[in-house]
């Protein structure tokens, strides 16, 4: 009995260590990078935006485990010279928090979006959707006609996968209950520890900007809220794309896809070959690169960005 005592005493100790550290680690994150947009609310969720420039309405939506300062580290500032660029993190990523009970499948966060378009008054904006991204914003194609202008999409998720990339795996939490005590124990030391590991998968073959860490964000993936966030994402996204996929004929709005023929996080073929193969009128544009290219081809984004924006104007143009 004894023994088991002094166990049970050892490992409370070790989660009370590792809750300290991960505590300490939130406090230090949020004083480096604290919120620099403002908050909106809508149902379902608070949301932290970051709107510049003036023109045609822009809104980024960023990828799975990321945040607005994935956009923020090379697109923003050449867009809003041109754009109205609003930025948003998804709910409960970066400083946005999701309402409780609210769900987080992609028609959940589609609708998030679709409220977040109305309350900010944007008329039927070029909508940017890198990764994850991709998914929620051919949701709100396909669940929102009226609110979308178009697609700009970088390296989308448009089809399920085989299998969840070996990164995200720890993810993969389906009780409330074990995510939170994940999160707040084991989730961001492990992060720590694997860091180079995990970040050298994402971004390769291209290498890892010095600077992601603050100029695009990273540090903010490393609190307990955005691993239930992404945990939550991906466990309720999965299942809600097979679905979407069956409406894609239906898409309205044009498409236009970039993708990294190296990507090693989503396969270029089976999400954009196959999704221009099934969307009449989609476009597919491969670059060298993997898959982070808003941050490690930030200028190649841009201007893929713009030319899409251009053959939206032109075509309203002649089909007003």
């Amino acid at each position: 009995m004894m023994i088991l005592f002094y166990a049970a005493l050892a490992l409370a100790a070790l989660f009370a260590g590792l809750f300290a550290y991960t505590l300490r680690k939130v406090r230090r994150v949020e004083a480096a990078l604290p919120p620099d947009g403002r908050f909106v609310d809508v149902p379902g969720a608070r949301l932290h935006v970051v709107e510049r420039g003036q023109g045609p309405a822009l809104l980024l939506v960023h990828g799975l485990s990321g945040q607005l300062g994935n956009f923020g580290y090379g697109m923003i500032e050449p867009l809003a010279r041109d754009f109205r660029v609003v930025a948003v993190d998804r709910p409960g990523s970066g400083y946005s928090v999701r309402t409780p009970g609210a769900r987080a499948d992609l028609a959940a966060q589609a609708d998030v979006l679709a409220a977040l378009i109305e309350k900010l008054g944007l008329q039927r904006p070029l909508v940017v959707g890198h990764s994850l991204g991709g998914a929620i914003a051919l949701a709100l194609a396909a669940n929102h006609p009226d609110r979308v202008g178009g697609l700009a999409l970088l390296a989308p998720l448009t089809h399920p996968a085989e299998a969840i990339p070996l990164v995200f795996r720890p993810l993969t939490l389906r009780r409330h209950w074990v995510r939170q005590f994940v999160a707040w124990t084991l989730a961001v030391p492990m992060s720590d520890l694997r860091r180079d590991e995990v970040l050298e998968i994402v971004f390769g073959p291209d290498s890892v900007p010095a600077d992601f860490a603050m100029r695009g964000g990273g540090m903010l993936a490393l609190r307990p809220s955005h691993f239930v966030a992404a945990s939550e994402d991906l466990v309720a996204g999965a299942p809600s794309l097979a679905p979407l996929v069956a409406r894609y004929a239906e898409l309205q709005a044009p498409v236009s896809i970039l993708f990294g023929r190296e990507d090693r996080i989503l396969d270029p073929a089976a999400n954009g070959e196959a999704f221009v193969a099934k969307v009449p009128g989609a476009t597919l544009t491969m670059v060298s690169g993997g898959h982070m290219l808003p941050i490690t081809a930030p200028g190649t984004c841009v201007d893929f960005v713009r030319e899409t924006a251009v053959r939206l104007r032109d075509a309203e143009v002649v089909n007003p």
